[in-house]
């Protein structure tokens, strides 16, 4: 890790999102861009994702944290849902 970076680390299946924790996080983004429509959980629910409203996949998140687009990362106020190594290493200049 370089110099001037700190990480904090939340494992959020032991310690679960509020859902006020999701709405900081999202901030003005919709609720899609956090949830995951790929993940297994959700496929086990039969529904379609078009149908859901924000406030539906966001509680659908506080039931099943499996459902949250993982990692969820911010840096320098901006975050990142599922973002690969290499969008990551772009962002901080690696």
């Amino acid at each position: 890790m370089q110099k001037g970076f700190t990480l904090d680390e939340r494992d959020f299946f032991k310690e679960p999102f509020t859902h006020d924790d999701i709405k900081e996080i999202l901030g003005k983004n919709p609720a899609s861009d956090m949830f995951n429509f790929k993940s297994p959980s959700f496929k086990k629910l039969g529904l379609t994702a078009g149908d859901l409203s924000d406030e539906e996949l966001i509680n659908l998140m506080l039931e099943e944290p499996r459902l949250v687009r993982r990692p969820v990362i911010i840096i320098a106020g901006k975050t990142y849902f599922g973002a690969s190594r290499k969008v990551l290493e772009a962002e901080l200049n690696l």
